[in-house]
């Protein structure tokens, strides 16, 4: 179907479009109430439907005839492990997980924190909760005890499921001693903590007392069916980056999620039931979710797990051996992958060795892909690398190209046209929608399509000042864009204190808490800065209290380690500079995009607010001297 029709259909007549996409999923009671409000007045879909989002993804296809088929393929080179399951052997293990749940007293409503690497027990664990209608939380393994800490306290789980260690290339990293510690500081105790044993080491020293032992669970657990659950019931919460510093706990449906990623899986991927499609994402992230979990198996593809870095497992061909070996059509990455790839093999010699017929397309996302890096995977992969754009709160893309057939085009630096369903503007700060080729905010009609946010997790209040509340009747996306007299939209970056370090949402004000809390820093900016392979990474500069003796060679060492034990290494915040002062508007505020500027050594216009100019002289001596 032409995508400008498609598109036009969802906005004009929004109830009749997705009562249709609806009819693409298997439901227990079909929606009768397509469009409602929930008592806050905001805009719910399906109210009246019941469903199983764990039916979807594994009985359904079993019903249908498709057992055998497999359904997940394990590739981890960091541990030399293969594995595959067909949708039979996931539901075995799916299904007496879920009984083993039950059996700790689990049901539905109840949530459930999910702190594992990438390998199937995720997956499973993620399934079961969804199987009895548990709210499962994913953390990302690669977060510090405080993070961890932060989702406890806000969503109260009954369990919490692990595993003994992830693996980061060649190097074991412990998970019991961080969840030992997260449950220590916790404010509410979890009454059941499920952990994996991946028996890499001998780590019987890492135990502690009342663990479950997953396979043990498992093995002695009776097969839970799927449970029928309303289309509005909470599938999961994952938390991502607020201005505050605390991460918000975005909620998401059951029945408007399944509808909107059978679409996507349709309409903006253009993959066939049947088909190898992989996301290379780890589970923790908004993509995991929706491409690594939900999205493919509804919609019958066999996803790809795969645990390793895009350069180091053993080479910078690891992708396109995996591509290859699994027969992949599409596969879905962050722009930062395909840039380091590109800095260890230049000139595209390892893509040679690997068979790459049966690829069809490159989705990217996360941030903004340069125009070299397109170039480079033009010429060397030859085919198509398709930029879109997304959020947490969407779960599902909202700018892209609709890939069904082949009459898009890509318009690069550009992440696409709105996807159906999203009726986006550009506002200004005052409400009103700017001309093609203006910069302002990009914001989006009520109601948002299926499979967005429906909330914030017990903070309505929260929620309606982040997103609903800076223009009335629209969602507020945080980010600028600007859009051409075709349609096609440049997303500009965050208008907000959250940065973008590969694909990850990271807040600097968080950052600039931690920052401030060492006993010798009066007062600190953290920026986000241009990087050639992350996009963006985190620099901090510091003002010394008086007096103080420390060394700024040491200061930054201090730093570097605090945020990596609060946050983990993701922040990848490597560089704390030391300066005599910040540069601030004459009412005390800090200019904080006045120093990105200058770190970032572009051009600028001294704010008419700053209330001494000579400060920029000041830290452009600071930056050479720190750079030298």
């Amino acid at each position: 179907m032409d995508a400008d029709i498609l598109f036009k259909q969802s906005i004009e007549d929004k109830e009749r479009f997705w009562k249709e996409q609806a009819k693409e999923i298997d439901w227990f009671q079909f929606p009768e109430q397509i469009l409602c409000q929930d008592k806050n007045d905001y805009p719910q879909w399906y109210a009246d439907g019941k469903l199983n989002i764990c039916h979807l993804c594994i009985d359904r296809h079993i019903e249908d005839g498709y057992g055998e088929q497999t359904a997940i393929i394990y590739d981890s080179p960091v541990t030399d492990q293969k594995k595959t399951y067909t949708f039979n052997q996931a539901k075995e293990e799916i299904s007496k997980f879920a009984g083993g749940l039950v059996s700790l007293g689990l049901k539905k409503g109840d949530t459930a924190v999910i702190y594992m690497p990438m390998i199937p027990q995720t997956l499973f664990a993620m399934l079961a909760c969804a199987r009895i209608g548990v709210i499962h939380n994913v953390v990302f393994g690669g977060f510090a005890p405080h993070e961890l800490v932060v989702r406890i306290d806000d969503c109260k789980p009954k369990a919490l499921i692990t595993a003994t260690a992830g693996v980061e290339i060649a190097r074991r990293i412990p998970y019991l001693p961080l969840v030992e510690k997260a449950i220590e500081l916790a404010q509410d105790k979890v009454d059941h903590i499920i952990v994996y044993n991946r028996q890499l080491v001998d780590n019987q020293h890492e135990m502690f007392e009342g663990l479950i032992d997953y396979e043990e669970l498992v093995q002695k657990s009776e097969p839970a069916d799927c449970i029928s659950v309303e289309s509005t019931h909470p599938l999961y919460l994952l938390y991502t980056s607020g201005t505050t510093g605390k991460p918000k706990g975005i909620v998401r449906d059951t029945g408007g999620y399944a509808t909107a990623l059978k679409f996507s899986m349709k309409y903006i991927y253009g993959v066939e039931p049947g088909e190898t499609y992989w996301a290379a994402s780890d589970f923790g992230w908004a993509v995991g979710h929706s491409f690594s979990v939900y999205g493919p198996l509804i919609n019958r593809n066999t996803t790809i797990i795969f645990e390793g870095k895009p350069i180091m497992t053993p080479d910078a061909g690891t992708f396109w051996r995996i591509i290859s070996e699994y027969k992949v059509s599409t596969m879905f990455t962050a722009p930062t992958a395909i840039r380091a790839i590109k800095k260890e093999d230049p000139n595209g010699e390892l893509v040679k060795k690997y068979d790459l017929s049966h690829f069809k397309k490159q989705f990217l996302a996360g941030e903004r892909c340069d125009v070299a890096t397109l170039d480079w995977f033009a010429e060397h992969i030859g085919v198509p690398a398709i930029d879109h754009w997304w959020q947490t709160e969407s779960g599902w893309p909202m700018l892209g190209l609709m890939t069904l057939d082949d009459q898009y085009k890509i318009k690069r630096a550009s992440a696409g046209k709105p996807i159906p369903g999203y009726d986006i503007k550009i506002f200004d700060e005052n409400g009103y929608e700017l001309d093609a080729h203006q910069e302002g905010y990009l914001i989006i009609k009520l109601p948002l399509p299926p499979g967005a946010l429906l909330g914030i997790w017990n903070d309505n209040e929260r929620f309606q000042s982040s997103y609903l509340s800076q223009y009335k009747g629209y969602y507020f996306s945080g980010d600028g864009a600007i859009q051409d007299e075709d349609g096609y939209i440049f997303i500009t970056g965050r208008v907000d204190d959250v940065i973008n370090v590969a694909g990850h949402r990271l807040s600097t004000s968080e950052m600039e808490e931690i920052v401030s809390s060492h006993p010798d820093v009066a007062e600190c900016a953290v920026v986000g800065i241009d990087d050639e392979l992350k996009g963006q990474i985190p620099f901090a500069a510091v003002v010394l209290k008086n007096g103080s003796p420390i060394t700024e060679k040491d200061v930054e060492k201090d730093i570097i380690r605090m945020v990596r034990e609060k946050i983990g290494a993701v922040a990848f915040l490597k560089n704390a500079m030391v300066v005599k002062r910040l540069p601030k508007t004459r009412s005390g505020k800090i200019l904080r995009k006045l120093i990105r500027t200058l770190l970032d050594r572009k051009d600028f216009q001294i704010p008419s607010t700053i209330d001494d100019e000579k400060i920029i002289e000041e830290i452009q001596e600071k930056i050479n001297e720190y750079r030298a």
